[in-house]
């Protein structure tokens, strides 16, 4: 399964560079995220829980960052087992390109699975990883990207919703 795309967040491209090596953020963004420990050196932990049609697993994982060229792109390569559900693996090659004051990340993904999971066929697996990397990117959005003109009057009355958006960047300000 190949997928790529494009966001653009409300950030400039320092914040959002940071944010991607951030455990704290990473957490924060991946669905179904129990658990995520490590460095951007040393390589992220993780455990996640999904279910992809009738299949729910808890996937024991671990994540590396290679081929960095700060702060402009990286790769981004990952295993996951699932037990009997089976393991899925793959990797992200990310690009950042400053845009005014925001920035544009474009990625590149591919991704395998196997075991009771492969089994469920290409189009499940297809629509749920493009659903996964749309809920990533939407929440790294909210947690990076500083509110757009107008989310910034709804949250100083006091709107719940966007008090949480931007909020890695106002940790860093």
């Amino acid at each position: 399964m190949n997928l790529s795309d494009s966001r653009e967040i409300n950030a400039d491209v320092a914040t959002v560079w940071a944010a991607l090596l951030n455990p704290e953020v990473l957490k924060a963004c991946v669905p179904g995220c129990q658990e995520m420990t490590g460095s951007a050196d040393e390589g992220f932990e993780a455990t996640v829980v999904q279910k992809v049609g009738p299949v729910k697993a808890t996937f024991k994982g671990a994540v590396q960052m290679s081929e960095i060229v700060e702060p402009v792109s990286m790769t981004i390569s990952g295993e996951g087992k699932g037990g009997a559900a089976g393991f899925a693996k793959g990797g992200a090659d990310v690009r950042l390109e400053a845009q005014g004051d925001s920035t544009i990340l474009h990625y590149e993904v591919e991704a395998k699975v196997g075991g009771k999971l492969a089994q469920l066929g290409s189009r499940i697996i297809d629509g749920f990883a493009k659903k996964m990397a749309d809920q990533f990117f939407n929440n790294f959005q909210d947690a990076v990207g500083a509110p757009v003109a107008g989310e910034e009057e709804d949250a100083a009355g006091g709107n719940d919703e966007t008090k949480k958006k931007g909020w890695f960047k106002r940790l860093v300000s």
